[in-house]
């Protein structure tokens, strides 16, 4: 499975399907010491053939998408303005509906969903797909001062939202566009995964049990360890053991499919996983766990996760002859939120296809490409 990473060129899949292959790799192990009441063995089979079929169309599919006129230089700066308005916006008005300025240790505790529908859209649309492109787009043309802009102003996302994401969001852009600098995007891919997690586990080794920076080893060790890299492992277990027993979704789960197969199911489905399994928050998993297991269980989860693999591969062919760094940036708040949701939800919910147009709208004339 590694080695198609070896042979391989960068593209979006490339990023996304790393990440997934590391979740993979953490259910595999994590499976080993498993207490719960499903057939081990065939879930494993099925999480490998899974991953497998996904990587196929998402590495291996990359030709470009043939490109009407292109738009000018000038009208897309214009979007990208608006763009970036709609997003300060959103800000502004979230705050009138919430506002806590809190530790990213009760975030979960003290999140609220009292926004209305069209501006809870936005809120995720635009600190998940809209503003990282915005940053990437100025880092790209050395615009610094305005990258600056956007970074503080996806900043402001925090208080508003109270989600860990978006606390982290901006440190992550400067860490994924620095690493790129100087590594190079597919050792970069590699490494946005092994650092994080080598220095959480450093932490823990040497302050962890006590001292002055237990406090900030163990929370450290908990965002990015467990919570980033852990828990879309965990969820799979989780989602092999609740459909192994209950009725699967079909792709219910996606509302607009919900009214006309019928659904077993009328929550959410990390609701119904929390109510399932009450120890833990609501839990969502990641496409291999919900339109792969949940929708058609682990014999035909290969198939949907081949699907969903052509899917990430349209991606890569609107952005294919863009530069592989801006690339890797625009979608690196994308990536880690296609780590805990469904794939529908983050094409639609989170901006992913959103982030596809506007890669496909990109002058490419602006990186000195025809």
């Amino acid at each position: 499975m590694l080695a198609f990473f070896v042979f391989a060129r960068f593209s979006f899949g490339y990023f996304i399907g790393f990440y997934f292959a590391a979740m993979i790799a953490g259910y595999l192990w994590f499976s080993f010491f498993s207490s719960r009441t499903y057939d081990h063995s065939a879930a494993r089979i099925s999480a490998i053939a899974s991953i497998i079929a996904f990587l196929l169309p998402a590495l291996f599919v990359s030709g470009p998408f043939s490109r009407a006129k292109s738009i000018s230089i000038v009208t897309f700066d214009r979007i990208v303005a608006a763009l970036f308005l709609l997003s300060a916006v959103t800000v502004v008005i979230a705050a009138t509906y919430n506002f806590k300025i809190v530790s990213p240790t009760d975030a979960s505790r003290l999140r609220v969903d009292s926004f209305p529908t069209i501006l809870r859209y936005l809120i995720v649309l635009t600190s998940t797909s809209v503003l990282p492109f915005l940053f990437a787009y100025c880092v790209q043309r050395n615009a610094y001062w305005p990258a600056c802009g956007i970074l503080l102003l996806m900043l402001c996302y925090y208080p508003v939202s109270v989600t860990k994401l978006t606390f982290f969001a901006p440190a992550w852009l400067i860490f994924m566009s620095v690493l790129a600098r100087f590594s190079g995007v597919r050792v970069t891919t590699v490494l946005s995964v092994l650092l994080p997690m080598a220095t959480g586990t450093i932490l823990l080794f040497f302050f962890g049990a006590d001292g002055t920076f237990t406090r900030f080893a163990n929370l450290y060790f908990f965002t990015v360890n467990f919570r980033m890299n852990a828990v879309p492992s965990l969820a799979m277990d989780l989602y092999y053991e609740f459909f192994g027993r209950h009725d699967l979704t079909y792709f219910c789960q996606i509302r607009v499919l919900k009214g006309i197969v019928g659904c077993s199911y009328h929550e959410q489905l990390g609701v119904v996983m929390q109510h399932f399994f009450p120890d833990g928050g609501t839990y969502n998993g990641s496409l291999f766990a919900t339109e792969g297991i949940a929708s058609v269980g682990l014999v035909l989860a290969p198939i949907s996760a081949f699907i969903c693999g052509l899917v990430i591969a349209c991606g890569n062919r609107v952005s294919s002859d863009l530069p592989p760094s801006f690339v890797l940036v625009s979608s690196a708040i994308l990536t880690q939120a296609l780590l805990n949701v469904p794939l529908s939800t983050a094409l639609l919910t989170h901006g992913g296809a959103l982030l596809f147009l506007l890669w496909y709208l990109t002058p490419r004339e602006i990186f000195g490409r025809e």
